[in-house]
């Protein structure tokens, strides 16, 4: 198998070089000393932006830009056997490898290669460990899967030993990792679309879990229900966290200031500290993600005035309770959540917000996802005083004609929430106009372009 060494420059060719994260990669390989070039279907202002540093890409995908000079092809999930560049690569016998593993063969060349898995607050746990590396001056390489303001974007070139990136479980794609420390923050059932069922994403985790060297660590959520069939025959140091199970890194005194946001004493192996954790985040479940960083901190040695100052400097990421602003007196926020154990979360972490009713806006991700968690889609919403459902955002999928938002809209009414749906965006903003009061927190919530809804809002 082909192997990227980092010390040793070379041809690279990205297909599919404008995404996110492929992209970001490009930068770093750039940055290193590789000759790098690449192909997009249109131009944009990641291509631009690459473009401008000496990077070549061409906007027509086609056999020709495909020479035998090149090392090595990256290609993204999307690009298919059929794909010219793909076809003419491999009957050249040019080595590929799709992101994941080019992520993992970049990994291989980081000594303190930290990943951080779990079905959700992957980004936000990233982030909260990229501030405190940086507040400790380790000048790490970041990978995180949203926009982060202290790195300016989604990818930060280091030139230490430490790479940090989040691990995704879908497709199995953190199995091509190579980390040398891991963070599982939990594991739920999500990605049913891939995955049989629970047993199977958990088998996924433990897969995951035994990537880790004998010299490394493990960080994993106490709560996590059978937690030794995921940890039992690991060889590599377990470190537990949590807030529900006894754990080596706990809080207590937990509070919450007017704007919801965390504050916690900080308990290791049972002992009460005299560190005291202020965050900028809001909700419960970010003091679990913050226990988790704070595990990985300690582990590497850095000091409790670092953590703290990385900590309460993180503010959160790009749709996460992104603070949009305002029409009308009503409060508009967006975030990611596209889980139930996500909406649940954020819905509660709201409640300690200020505000006089809450609303959310909800945009079902998937019909597949929308299906097999219909009664627990449910039962988060209603944590919400009013619903206002959106159609489900198709993204991969073709709509298979069983499942739509009005079925949800039938599950919440069950359950006597108030719930409303309308197809289009526009019906959407006329009745949050006119039902929306001084006062009032709007959220606007799932990974589709829901988002629109609250900026097309605040910018009237």
């Amino acid at each position: 198998m082909y192997q990227i060494d980092l010390k040793k420059p070379c041809k690279a060719y990205f297909i599919g070089i404008g995404g996110i994260s492929m992209s970001g990669f490009a930068e770093l390989f750039h940055d290193n000393g590789f000759n790098v070039y690449g192909s997009d279907m249109k131009e944009s202002k990641i291509t631009k932006h690459l473009s401008s540093m000496g990077i070549h890409i061409t906007y027509e995908q086609k056999a020709e830009n495909i020479t035998d000079d090149i090392d090595f092809i990256v290609y993204t999930a999307a690009i298919h056997p059929d794909n010219p560049e793909f076809a003419a690569a491999k009957s050249m016998g040019i080595p590929m490898m799709e992101r994941a593993e080019m992520v993992g063969q970049v990994m291989k060349n980081y000594p303190n290669a930290i990943a951080v898995s779990g079905t959700h607050g992957k980004t936000t746990t990233t982030s909260m460990l990229t501030h405190i590396f940086l507040a400790a001056q380790k000048d790490p390489t970041i990978s995180v899967g949203g926009i982060l303001d202290a790195i300016h974007g989604n990818i930060r070139i280091g030139h230490s030993d430490n790479f940090i990136t989040e691990a995704c479980e879908y497709t199995n794609s953190f199995l091509k990792f190579h980390p040398t420390a891991g963070i599982i923050l939990n594991v739920d059932a999500d990605h049913l679309d891939f995955f049989k069922d629970i047993d199977d994403i958990r088998s996924s985790f433990h897969k995951f879990a035994k990537l880790i060297p004998e010299d490394g660590v493990l960080v994993i959520n106490s709560s996590i229900d059978k937690i030794e069939e995921i940890t039992g025959d690991l060889k590599c140091k377990i470190i537990t966290f949590g807030t529900d199970r006894p754990a080596d890194y706990s809080a207590s005194d937990i509070k919450f200031d007017e704007k919801g946001h965390g504050s916690f004493t900080l308990v290791r192996n049972g002992e009460v500290t005299d560190i005291r954790v202020n965050l900028s985040v809001i909700g419960t479940h970010n003091i679990t993600n913050a226990l988790s960083a704070i595990a990985v901190a300690e582990y590497y040695g850095i000091d409790t005035p670092s953590i703290l100052n990385g900590l309460a400097d993180f503010k959160g990421t790009e749709r996460r309770f992104e603070l949009k602003g305002s029409f009308n007196g009503v409060t508009v926020v967006d975030d990611y959540a596209h889980h139930p154990t996500e909406i649940e979360a954020t819905l509660k972490a709201a409640e300690k917000y200020p505000h006089e009713h809450l609303w959310c806006v909800f945009q079902p991700h998937t019909y597949s996802r929308t299906r097999a968690l219909l009664p627990e889609f449910a039962k988060a919403l209603s944590h919400a005083e009013n619903v206002v459902l959106a159609d489900i955002y198709a993204a991969r999928e073709k709509d298979p004609g069983d499942i739509s938002s009005r079925t949800l809209q039938e599950e919440l009414k069950k359950l006597g929430c108030n719930a409303h749906y309308f197809p289009s965006f526009d019906e959407i903003e006329q009745f949050l106009t006119k039902n929306c009061m001084n006062g009032d927190l709007l959220i606007t919530m799932g990974a589709g372009d829901v988002v629109n809804i609250g900026e097309h809002l605040v910018s009237k």
